[in-house]
């Protein structure tokens, strides 16, 4: 159990907590939520023993192992297999009491070893770290490079997997969907939920603690509130408690009004003033009901240009991808033709590494094409947000010289407006960058990018750093903006709200994605499912000396599975035109049982109707005809390609 206890806690100048209770059992999975610099992670550094509370008490029980993200992870030369293994101290301590058993030829000491390094689940460790890397998206072949060797983002995601494998019975884990994709949260979540110790998870991604929590700590206002259920019961039952002391709060107002107006009028008559005074006292012992308050001060637009293209961007036969300095390519995506219009809204999915930032930055034209044209269109403005885009800032400059020199005739005025939408309000507008936290720097970058009003906005994990807040005032902005998005991000909130149509980049290829999130993750675990399969096969046909060249093999199986995915859009499309037919001839029905009426003939008043009524029989059969042609199609070609997988006898 934990328990806080009147816990109050000052920062610097800054008080977080002031008389905070919470109580947390065993097996909960509790998400922490509240603004930035709320004390989300103060909480953290009072549990671990960290910081002492300036009065009150934090309890727990006794024994608990507690497993804690760090934030800073040095770049050593160790392998990150190891890396992940050293998590594990009791481990460690095993092994190397057994080295120097061995060393001195003690035998017995070497037997009772073996058996704590069993019962430790030693022998399958290394295992299972391998399984914890490659869930968080690295490579088979990464494994054994040292840390060194990645960068920052992938360092972190190097130390979650030495977090998750350290044996715990409460885990503390705060952003640990930053530095990650797609692919990786959505491994990471199935983890978290089969995770059977008491988890506290620092999060601003909604879907995640919808996914994982079953509690929600919030900071509001200097205490602790604990809401059961996840996220979105949170964000229901708080907005009926706000909703409620905003009324609360308007009634006594109204009865405070009608005392202060009695006593005005009758404390000095004498037939009234005890009545008065009476009144006066309630006054006094009446406390003050706060009214409800929204929470987030982001409230902006995003600006679209006033001109634009059509088309806005063309990638003609493109080859993406790097070349080094001795001229050779690596090649991501090929074969790449694609043509962005005015109002699209799209949606990057795909696994890790297959090439979705090297898309992004091959239509911005940082990255030149290795192949193919560029096509940009007149009047193209591209908005340009990076995962490094954080690195660009001047730390020395504040968010006001950021943006006066992007627009040194912007009046003082407009700029600090401009500001005030994106949390930059009065001094902070004119702060050094240099003392902002991650999120008032990914705020800033939002705003220059926003600032320069384009048609076109490539925003590759936006929402990195942003609180919960944050989040949802750039969901709205998205929503509203009437140029044309990119949008890649782990955040399916945002997503969904923010793209009309998702384009899978995987395998070399970018096409449409013809499905919503669900499908992807049912895409991505029939793709991990069939690699599984394929790495069991070779497994097998090499034990059975079966001498078939690998790569025909390989190559059936490609083909096969292909074929399978096709299947799966023709089968959606055909249902959907199946569905599609029903609705519409349910209406042509209605249409047709109308125009039987004689009336509608002789009224000569109906005239109107009648026309209104034939024009929309002829539109309503003629979309008939077009639906029942699309049926057969793609009725068609599944009865083609189910053939063609009999015929290659998958």
């Amino acid at each position: 159990m934990i328990a806080l206890r009147q816990v109050s806690l000052q920062r610097g100048t800054q008080r977080l907590f002031e008389g905070a209770d919470l109580t947390l059992h065993a097996g909960h999975k509790a998400g922490i939520v509240g603004p930035n610099g709320a004390g989300k992670s103060s909480l953290f550094g009072l549990l671990l023993g960290q910081l002492a509370p300036d009065a009150g008490q934090v309890e727990m029980s006794g024994g608990q192992r507690i497993a804690h993200m760090a934030q800073e992870v040095e770049a050593l030369d160790r392998p990150i297999v190891d890396y992940v293994l050293d998590g594990d101290h009791e481990l460690r301590r095993a092994e190397a009491a057994l080295e120097a058993a061995r060393e001195r030829d003690d035998a017995h000491r070497e037997a009772e070893l073996h058996g704590i390094i069993e019962a430790l689940d030693g022998y399958s460790a290394p295992a299972r770290a391998a399984q914890l890397l490659v869930g968080l998206g690295f490579a088979q072949a990464d494994l054994e490079r040292p840390l060194a060797d990645f960068s920052g983002g992938w360092r972190m995601r190097a130390n979650l997997a030495r977090t998750l494998f350290m044996p715990s019975d409460l885990l503390l884990l705060d952003e640990p969907t930053n530095h990650l994709d797609l692919d990786a949260l959505l491994w990471l979540e199935q983890w978290l939920v089969r995770y059977p110790g008491t988890l506290l998870l620092i999060s601003h991604d909604r879907d995640f603690l919808d996914a994982v929590c079953d509690h929600i700590v919030h900071f509001d206002r200097q205490r602790l509130a604990l809401y059961r259920g996840n996220y979105t019961t949170f964000e229901r039952t708080r907005a009926e408690k706000l909703a409620l002391q905003q009324a609360e709060a308007a009634k006594q107002q109204a009865r405070k009004a009608e005392i202060e107006q009695f006593v005005a009028r009758f404390r000095y008559k004498a037939t009234k003033a005890r009545q008065a005074q009476s009144r006066l006292k309630m006054l006094e012992r009446m406390g003050d009901i706060a009214m409800a308050h929204a929470d987030s001060p982001f409230h902006f637009t995003l600006p679209s240009a006033d001109k634009t293209s059509h088309p806005l961007l063309v990638l003609d036969e493109a080859r993406l991808g790097y070349r080094d300095e001795a001229g050779r390519e690596t090649v991501q995506l090929g074969g790449v033709k694609l043509t962005l219009l005015p109002g699209q809204r799209i949606g990057l999915l795909g696994p890790n590494g297959a090439g979705k930032s090297t898309l992004i930055k091959s239509l911005t034209g940082e990255l030149p094409l290795l192949a193919g044209k560029r096509v940009p269109g007149e009047h193209l403005a591209i908005g340009y947000f990076a995962q490094h885009q954080l690195e660009g800032l001047d730390l020395d400059a504040s968010p006001f010289m950021h943006v006066q020199r992007l627009s040194p005739t912007a009046s003082d005025q407009e700029i600090r407006n401009f500001l005030g939408g994106f949390g930059f309000k009065g001094d902070d507008a004119f702060a050094q960058v240099g003392s902002f936290s991650g999120g008032e720097k990914a705020r800033l970058a939002l705003a220059l990018v926003a600032w320069h009003r384009p048609n076109l906005l490539l925003l590759d994990e936006p929402t990195n750093h942003l609180d919960l807040e944050m989040r949802e005032a750039l969901t709205e902005a998205l929503a509203s903006f009437e140029g044309t998005v990119i949008l890649v991000s782990h955040d399916r909130h945002l997503l969904r709200a923010t793209v009309d149509e998702f384009w899978r980049v995987a395998d070399q290829r970018v096409e449409p994605f013809d499905g919503d999130l669900e499908d992807y993750r049912a895409w991505l675990k029939a793709r991990l499912e069939g690699e599984r399969r394929e790495a069991r096969a070779d497994k097998a046909e090499r034990q059975t000396g079966n001498t078939a060249p690998k790569e025909d093999r390989k190559a059936t199986r490609r083909a096969a599975a292909e074929l399978r995915e096709q299947l799966r859009p023709l089968k959606r499309e055909r249902d959907r035109a199946e569905k599609a037919m029903e609705k519409v001839q349910a209406e042509l029905t209605a249409v047709e049982e109308a125009l039987g009426e004689a009336e509608l003939y002789t009224d000569a008043s109906r005239k109107a109707e009648l026309t209104k009524q034939l024009a929309r029989q002829g539109e309503l059969k003629s979309r008939l005809e077009e639906l029942e042609l699309a049926w057969l199609a793609a009725e068609e070609a599944l009865d083609e390609m189910e053939a063609e997988l009999l015929a290659a006898g998958d």
